[in-house]
């Protein structure tokens, strides 16, 4: 099904998010109507099979708010919930897509920082200046970003960071070449359009620490998911590398 066309598309996934997910919701809405003036804009939320009262508030909330576009999905993580959330958004045929997290850990207002560079690149980056997450996951963030320089020879600040403005017709043909579903969609984007030469800008922006709801992946289930996205970029540069010869 297409929709009518939209100058920008904010893809949320959620999950387990009842604590926040209204005020989240609510935010985004009144900053965007306020900043975008005669733009159009929608906000696709992707439910990851939430089990708490997320699901009521996000169908109670769609009636209210008429930027709301809700799709209810069953629990496959983080990953799939964002796939899933761009390809709903491409059918509204967007000028450009935005990504961002449900946990109310960044802000409305650093969103024009993304929006007025638009026009100097199809895929712009916010990186957390100072970051609210556990030790463990920051180390995790800089083996990554390690084992991308060493396999793609790229240097990408915050590849997975959740707070991200894509040219419409770009993100289509990057997920057009995506290998499969991987686990960290984002990452592999992030690095698909840096070697395509894009100026990724690594804007800066603001990261609070997490008040409501917990972490989905702790602990030891952190490390399968960094030994995961480790192999799953291993592929991907095979596969880069069979492609260019």
């Amino acid at each position: 099904m297409q929709y009518p066309k939209s100058g920008l598309i904010v893809v949320i996934p959620v999950y387990n998010e009842q604590d926040c997910i209204e005020e989240v919701l609510t935010s985004w809405g009144k900053f965007l109507i306020g900043y975008l003036k005669d733009i159009s804009f929608k906000i696709v939320v992707i439910n990851d099979g939430s089990k708490d009262s997320t699901p009521k508030i996000l169908d109670e909330c769609s009636t209210k708010y008429p930027y709301l576009h809700v799709v209810h999905q069953k629990n496959g993580g983080h990953g799939e919930a964002v796939l899933n959330g761009y390809a709903e958004a491409l059918k509204f045929n967007p000028d450009w897509v935005f990504q961002v997290d449900s946990d109310n850990q960044f802000l409305p207002e650093d969103f024009p920082k993304l929006w007025e560079q638009r026009s100097k690149s199809n895929f712009l980056l916010g990186y957390r200046k100072k970051r609210y997450d556990e030790f463990n996951r920051l180390i995790i963030t800089r083996i990554v970003r390690i084992i991308i320089f060493m396999l793609y020879r790229v240097f990408v600040t915050d590849s997975n960071i959740p707070y991200r403005l894509i040219k419409g017709s770009y993100l289509a043909m990057l997920l057009r070449d995506l290998p499969g579903r991987p686990f960290a969609p984002n990452i592999f984007l992030t690095v698909m359009a840096k070697k395509d030469g894009n100026d990724l800008k690594f804007i800066p922006v603001t990261h609070k620490e997490r008040e409501t709801g917990q972490v989905s992946i702790i602990k030891m289930k952190l490390l399968k998911v960094c030994f995961r996205s480790a192999r799953e970029l291993l592929s991907f540069a095979f596969t880069i590398k069979k492609r260019q010869m």
